[in-house]
């Protein structure tokens, strides 16, 4: 596979010695134009690699707060199609910004892997992370992405053990996304010490970046995980941001482009500052 913007990424960070700040956000939530400008507000505002949520109706491993995303989302017509389309009229401004899609399988395989691989590619799509293919599965959707330049982003957790990892590992590219905890999305932060350490254990087994997700929700939060990881994602407090300015009827109350792009702004600040805390 060539670099992907990914890959590029990564390299540029690397360069100025400090993690990536990953941002997720669920497509369409609370409505397209909204949700675009959230995403075109992303780089601005300090987020180096964008996640971009796919609303599935059945997402088992999405904590409340990203199941009510979706549910609005999903109310508000968006689609897998929307979703592309979103990448699309993203990539009309910013081509340098990684895109990762990260969801469930089902609505790609309704839309049929093929089609979607060529879409997505059209679409500027950088990276996936579909969290209920396992390794097993690889001929699904994992091989064909890489044979169309897109990277395929697996999960490692607190129970992949050392004798399953290099299985995980096998076919991942772009970086690795290392679940802090057992459980769901939005869950307490878990100990730092912990996380570097298992960090330090991936890396045994791979030379691609580490990015260290669920339960980051501060500045301070972000500088800790930052200083012992690669890249530190930050996603339900993205998705609360935006539903603490929506009233009863789902109207906007402030602009919620604007209190995503206040919230990133500090976790950037924590990240920029991740290095330097251990330096210190």
């Amino acid at each position: 596979m060539t670099h992907t913007r990914i890959d590029k990424a990564f390299a540029r960070l690397r360069a100025e010695n400090r993690p990536a700040l990953v941002t997720y956000f669920m497509a369409g939530d609370p409505d397209y134009e909204t949700a675009l400008r959230i995403m075109k507000a992303l780089p601005g505002a300090g987020s180096d690699i964008i996640e971009l949520g796919m609303p599935f109706s059945d997402p088992m491993a999405d904590g409340p707060a990203i199941q009510a995303a979706g549910q609005r989302a999903l109310k508000g017509g968006q689609t897998l199609a929307r979703t592309l389309e979103m990448a699309r009229a993203f990539r009309q401004g910013d081509d340098t910004t990684p895109i990762v899609m990260m969801g469930y399988y089902n609505p790609i395989y309704i839309y049929g892997v093929e089609r979607f691989l060529a879409d997505a590619r059209a679409a500027g799509i950088d990276g996936l992370i579909v969290v209920d293919l396992p390794p097993e599965m690889d001929e699904e959707l994992c091989l064909p992405a890489i044979g169309a330049g897109i990277n395929f982003i697996r999960l490692a957790t607190p129970t992949t053990d050392d004798k399953r990892l290099p299985k995980v590992l096998e076919n991942t590219s772009g970086f690795v996304y290392y679940v802090s905890m057992t459980g769901i999305t939005g869950s307490a932060l878990p100990d730092t010490s912990k996380v570097g350490a298992a960090v330090s254990r991936i890396k045994g087994h791979t030379s691609l970046p580490v990015c260290v997700g669920f339960g980051v929700k501060t500045a301070a939060q972000a500088r800790a995980i930052g200083a012992v990881a690669d890249g530190v994602v930050v996603g339900t407090a993205i998705v609360n941001a935006i539903a603490n300015v929506l009233g009863p009827d789902g109207r906007a109350t402030a602009d919620p482009a604007e209190a995503v792009s206040t919230l990133v702004r500090g976790l950037a600040g924590g990240v920029r500052e991740a290095r330097l805390a251990t330096a210190e």
